[in-house]
């Protein structure tokens, strides 16, 4: 049997908090809600509480099907936030949403001090960069809460990962890390898991490009794909353009992992990138 064939006849009927989603349905919309002075695309557009949820509010009602919320940037050569500020950042905004929205939001971090707080104050998923290997607690506070988390594959660290990043085959061994990163999820006693390549953590534009087109080799795994791509460097690279000016080329980017499988695009422009989804699921 092909992996295309297993994924169109897998089913991921996930349940987010009193939200049920049946991710191979369609595709779902994840917002990005960067509470920070200094992310690559929108940093400090919604740094304040008031701004930032009304931000979120706004994909919400543009067709967001999840809220994600990052305190700390983790672009290119990007330094560590103390647990304290990060929190400071987040957790007001967190608390407002979760009283004030019903769609699942998830907590970007890969702290699990961040993370606890945040599941407390009614995040629901936890989206790591680490793939839970930069804190040794993190699985277990995920377990322990009961939430769902988002495995994503990094080389290195935000400060040091695009130093000429190598690979041998980085479609395999990317597949090869979230697959035991799952496991290891599993084994914490982790229910859902959602798998993320990683699209610009550690690659250059060949293996960006290589990813998003064998992104149905990632389906073996056996769990929902979800892709960042949104406005990432490596759209940059191949248009010319400044992070301000890449709309298409994310449209082409969110169409292409549609089309190659994925369950979930983590996007900063809600309302566009929904409709382009819903092309691009019907030509699936």
């Amino acid at each position: 049997m092909t992996t295309t064939s297993v994924q169109a006849q897998r089913q991921f009927v996930y349940r987010f908090g009193s939200t049920e989603y049946n991710l191979s349905s369609r595709t779902h919309i994840m917002g990005i809600l960067n509470v920070t002075p200094d992310s690559f695309s929108d940093g400090g557009k919604f740094f304040d509480v008031e701004t930032a949820v009304a931000g979120a509010r706004r994909m919400v009602d543009e067709g967001a099907d999840f809220i994600d919320i990052g305190g700390e940037s983790s672009r290119p050569g990007s330094e560590a936030l103390t647990i304290d500020e990060e929190l400071h950042r987040v957790l007001p905004v967190v608390e407002r949403l979760a009283r004030e929205t019903s769609v699942p939001l998830s907590i970007d971090t890969y702290k699990a001090r961040v993370a606890e707080a945040a599941l407390n104050a009614g995040a629901v998923i936890v989206n790591d960069i680490s793939a839970l290997t930069f804190d040794a607690k993190m699985a277990a506070t995920i377990a322990r809460a009961g939430a769902s988390v988002v495995l994503m594959h990094m080389k290195g660290t935000p400060k040091t990962m695009q130093q000429n990043p190598t690979y041998n085959n980085v479609t395999r061994e990317v597949a090869q890390y979230l697959g035991e990163q799952a496991r290891v999820a599993e084994l914490a006693s982790i229910r859902q898991v959602l798998i993320d390549p990683g699209i610009g953590f550690g690659k250059n534009l060949e293996h960006n490009l290589q990813l998003l087109k064998e992104l149905k080799q990632f389906g073996r795994l056996g769990y929902p794909i979800l892709v960042g791509a949104s406005r990432k460097s490596f759209l940059g690279s191949i248009l010319d353009l400044p992070v301000t000016d890449r709309m298409e080329g994310t449209s082409a980017a969110v169409t292409v992992s549609v089309l190659n499988g994925a369950h979930v695009v983590r996007v900063h422009d809600v309302r566009e990138m929904k409709r382009v989804s819903r092309v691009a699921d019907a030509l699936k």
